[in-house]
């Protein structure tokens, strides 16, 4: 089972496909789709094809994203949630199944601790995945760990060379 992971935004938008065999996990890729600062629609637009070309890339079984959560920014709020709809919008082109996890729900994944900082996220997730550094920028290494977060909620797969 291949899971991608997605840590939301407009601006920055973490990406990482995981591979669970068995209860092994393997990274296939990660990284950070950036928009560029255009009109909202444009803005969009590319992010659509951005991330229909990571979906494209990496042949994913399940889609698991971040649940937003604001309490500050209505207006951030407000444009990261537009910029998930058209990440599930792809997603779902694709036929993907979808889950979103709350930032407490990761931590207990990856830490096992649901009030883990991101410090002790980001350490679990180079360890977990044997990564030679913890990867930056911080929306990848989020990304990360909610498809780690997804993969380990998801039953015990048995998937030879893909």
């Amino acid at each position: 089972m291949v899971v991608l992971g997605i840590d939301p935004g407009l601006e920055r938008i973490g990406f990482a496909a995981v591979r669970k065999v068995g209860s092994r996990l393997e990274p296939l890729g990660y990284g950070l789709i950036e928009t560029p600062r255009v009109a909202l629609p444009t803005r969009l637009l590319l992010l659509e094809e951005a991330m229909t070309e990571t979906i494209d890339r990496f042949s994913p079984d399940a889609l698991a994203t971040e649940r937003l959560l604001f309490a500050v920014n209505k207006r951030t709020a407000m444009d990261v949630s537009k910029a998930l709809g058209v990440i599930l919008l792809a997603g779902a082109k694709s036929g993907l199944q979808w889950s979103e996890y709350s930032p407490p729900e990761i931590k207990l994944a990856v830490v096992g601790n649901g009030a883990a900082d991101k410090h002790q996220v980001q350490f679990m997730v180079t360890r977990l995945l044997g990564l030679a550094e913890t990867p930056k920028p911080d929306d990848v290494s989020d990304a990360l760990a909610i498809a780690i977060c997804h993969a380990m909620h998801s039953p015990l797969v048995a998937v030879a060379g893909g």
